[in-house]
């Protein structure tokens, strides 16, 4: 068995060898690599970290014969890319070459990849047979088949025109060097297969990927920030996603965290801090507090390029103590690095310490963009079917083009073939926000002060459009801080004042606000009263005495005459 690679599938943990798919094959001549280059380079993939590479490695335990030749052939095909160590005597094992042939063959029919490594031999030794690996092959080649020999010598010239690395030339012969470019090279191959999932059905991003891909391209002296910021389910981690995807086919070191706000809740904020770590740094043990991961983090990540996703920080306090302990300063990390942040809090990135921000706004897509959205989720295709297209339109209309309300909407229309159902669904979302779109928008609402709630309600339920400059005497008044509130609600994009200094609020914000004052009440029990003929009837209406709290004030309204 020392003869060749006699390959078995081998992984840091243990595993069954089966029909397992495998990221990387490694061929070699026992005698000649084994115990030196072939296992360095073993475990330089199986401990390169980012992306958890497994590796099919000769471990002496298939005996040779038909099983070996199934399970040693079949893994080749199942794997994504192979690497070849040609040595002196690579050319001696016709297992070797079986194996080399059946690469180059997978090469020219899919999308398989080869990486030869030149082992202390030269590319043009093994394409005209000369030197001391030609002199080994030809006293092999006696025992071997006239069209096992066709086959191996063509294989042998193919590999030799690929691009390959010299063991010789690469660092003067450093292997360890050598072994970290071959780890680099495989992390970037494979990139492609670890990539972040991102929902087919998105659309009107590519523009703003183009974009920031452009931005994070440019040369750089220091790590850089991209800040994605809104307010729920306008699409932010999609696009931090998409723009993650596209940057890390130049990264090594990546890392994602995903719902850090909610992480930080449950488990804490050292427990998040443990993510990164894991992804760049897997051979350190998890930090057990916020004071070890922020020493760690800066100090080992000062040498790694690295992209990283941190997906939903808070806002406020905790937002700021979150971004801190995770991304604090641009020195935590080489020049070049990127790191990505989505927020529903514009402030956080206004205050972070890292020095280079780049700040981009959510926004809600336009009408075509929106119509294609809603299609592709309520039909499954670009266009509405006729019979509903009116309805459609008018489905969409109420949506504001908020990308979370088309796609939880639409998704639930997909299959219903009845008109009335269409419809009913429409007069729903005009009395109120799809039950899940709500949730998500409750979450940016919940976390406001009190007095800050009533303000946002105000508007939601009577200011929408209306100029700013006389309610915030009213809501000073009140008592709600009314330049706090506004600047607050601003930051954490639930209002947005125009160009004319009007309030302006999202269509599912403004429907929010209204479904938490009704929550399912009749008007008369109601704290605020946005529809005219309601409001007159509740106060003309004859009772003994009657509380409604209007605008923020108690007000008594007595029995009025009819």
């Amino acid at each position: 068995m020392d003869n060749a690679s006699a390959s078995s599938f081998q992984r840091p943990i243990p595993t069954g060898r089966g029909n397992d798919s495998h990221h990387v094959f490694l061929s070699f001549r026992g005698p000649d690599t084994r115990r030196k280059f072939t296992d360095h380079l073993f475990h330089g993939l199986a401990n390169a970290g980012t992306i958890p590479i497994s590796v099919f490695k000769d471990d002496k335990s298939i005996p040779i014969g038909e099983e070996f030749a199934s399970q040693i052939f079949g893994a080749i095909s199942r794997s994504k890319i192979s690497i070849p160590i040609i040595s002196k005597n690579y050319a001696t094992s016709k297992w070797c070459l079986w194996e080399l042939v059946r690469m180059m063959d997978r090469r020219k029919s899919t999308s398989h990849i080869v990486l030869p490594i030149f082992y202390e031999v030269k590319p043009s030794d093994v394409r005209y047979l000369k030197g001391e690996f030609g002199d080994a092959y030809h006293l092999s080649k006696k025992d071997y088949g006239e069209k096992d020999i066709h086959e191996f010598e063509q294989a042998l010239r193919d590999v030799s025109y690929l691009q390959v690395w010299d063991s010789e030339k690469i660092a003067s012969g450093r292997e360890g060097e050598l072994v970290e470019k071959v780890v680099d090279t495989v992390l970037g191959e494979l990139r492609n297969y670890f990539q972040l999932d991102v929902t087919e059905e998105v659309v009107g991003i590519d523009d703003q990927v183009k974009k920031i891909k452009n931005w994070a391209g440019s040369p750089a002296t220091h790590a850089r920030m991209i800040g994605i910021y809104g307010m729920g389910g306008i699409g932010k981690t999609t696009l931090a996603k998409a723009i993650y995807n596209e940057l890390s086919k130049d990264f090594v070191n990546c890392g994602y965290i995903p719902d850090i706000r909610d992480t930080v809740h449950r488990n804490g904020i050292h427990f998040v801090q443990n993510q990164p770590i894991k992804d760049i740094l897997p051979n350190e043990c998890e930090v057990s507090n916020v004071d070890r991961g922020i020493s760690l983090i800066k100090s080992r990540f000062q040498c790694k390029k690295v992209l990283i996703l941190l997906d939903d920080i808070d806002g406020g306090k905790k937002g700021g103590e979150q971004l801190h302990a995770l991304a604090r300063k641009c020195d935590w990390f080489m020049a070049g690095s990127i790191i990505i942040v989505t927020t529903r809090y514009e402030d956080v990135l206004d205050q972070a310490k890292f020095e280079v921000v780049k700040k981009y706004p959510m926004n809600e897509l336009d009408g075509v963009h929106s119509v294609l959205l809603f299609n592709k989720h309520a039909f499954r295709m670009n266009c509405s079917l006729r019979d509903f297209e009116d309805t459609s339109c008018e489905i969409i209309s109420t949506m504001g083009g908020l990308p979370l309300a088309l796609v939880v909407v639409g998704s639930y229309l997909f299959g219903k073939t009845n008109p009335k159902v269409w419809i009913d669904t429409l007069k729903q979302l005009k009395e109120q926000p799809h039950e899940d779109v709500q949730g998500s928008l409750m979450i940016s609402y919940e976390a406001l002060k009190p007095g800050h709630k009533e303000i946002f309600l105000d508007i939601a339920c009577f200011f929408i459009g209306k100029k700013i400059k006389f309610e915030m005497y009213m809501w000073d008044d009140c008592g709600f801080y009314a330049s706090q509130g506004i600047e607050e609600l601003k930051l954490r994009c639930l209002i947005k004042i125009g160009d004319d200094a009007e309030l302006k609020m999202h269509d599912q914000l403004r429907d929010l606000g209204r479904s938490i004052v009704a929550q399912g009440q009749p008007p008369e029990r109601r704290s605020r009263l946005w529809v005219y003929e309601e409001a007159f009837r509740v106060l003309t209406e004859k009772k003994n005495e009657r509380r409604l709290l209007f605008l923020g004030k108690n007000l008594s309204t007595h029995s009025c005459p009819s």
